[in-house]
């Protein structure tokens, strides 16, 4: 098992309304920020062993369910390739 971040972001082109909202709050509250861009971070539990076909399995899930691919990019990281993820809980 394998967790992967999934990081969803307005393509660059794209007009933030939100990031943009967000930034000129946090401005007017004196806060030295010059941008903002909101997303979206999820975290997938993907089972199997092999890190490519993992990654390759999580990219597939990405580009057909989790993100429009018309105004928005993704990216994709490994988070925990560890069965044990948090001790503890």
């Amino acid at each position: 098992m394998m967790i992967i971040g999934v990081k969803i972001l307005l393509k660059e082109e794209v007009l933030d309304v939100q990031g943009r909202a967000i930034a000129e709050t946090l401005k007017r509250r004196d806060y030295s920020i010059e941008d903002c861009r909101y997303g979206k971070f999820l975290e997938l539990k993907v089972s199997g062993n092999n890190k490519e076909e993992i990654l390759e399995q999580a990219k597939k899930m990405a580009e057909s369910v989790l993100c429009n691919s018309l105004v928005e990019s993704y990216e994709l990281e490994v988070l925990s390739e560890d069965p044990v993820v948090k001790k503890g809980q």
